[in-house]
């Protein structure tokens, strides 16, 4: 397995983090007519965005392999341990989002529109 490492600075990572933030944006109005930010704990933003950075650099290295020409079966062997990374990434997002966002949207009274919106985004991720 390829393990080549990749660290992001300090403003690297908060850049990446209002990223994840501003691609999240606004969620739908709440039944008032206002809108809730997408929150989450800064710790499990930065183990998310590691473990992200870990694959982008698994990534980096199996594209070297492809230039070195290095055999076919190990490069897929290198493609499909980043698949499994990639999945396991998603369903820690998808189990924060379902304990912290879903219940936050249950507290608020904005159930309906979090279910949705959670349904559209799984209709694209699941083949």
């Amino acid at each position: 397995m390829i393990n080549e490492t990749y660290t992001r600075s300090d403003s690297d990572q908060h850049s990446l983090n209002q990223s994840f933030h501003t691609s999240h944006g606004e969620h739908d109005h709440d039944h008032d007519g206002s809108t809730h930010a997408h929150v989450h704990d800064e710790e499990s933003l930065r183990r998310i965005v590691n473990r992200l950075s870990r694959i982008e650099g698994h990534i980096r290295g199996i594209k070297t392999m492809v230039q070195e020409s290095r055999p076919c079966p190990d490069v897929l062997v290198q493609v499909a341990a980043v698949r499994g990374a990639l999945n396991r990434v998603a369903r820690v997002i998808l189990d924060e989002h379902l304990t912290e966002c879903i219940g936050r949207a249950a507290e608020e009274g904005n159930m309906e529109a979090e279910i949705e919106q959670l349904k559209t985004a799984l209709d694209r991720f699941l083949p």
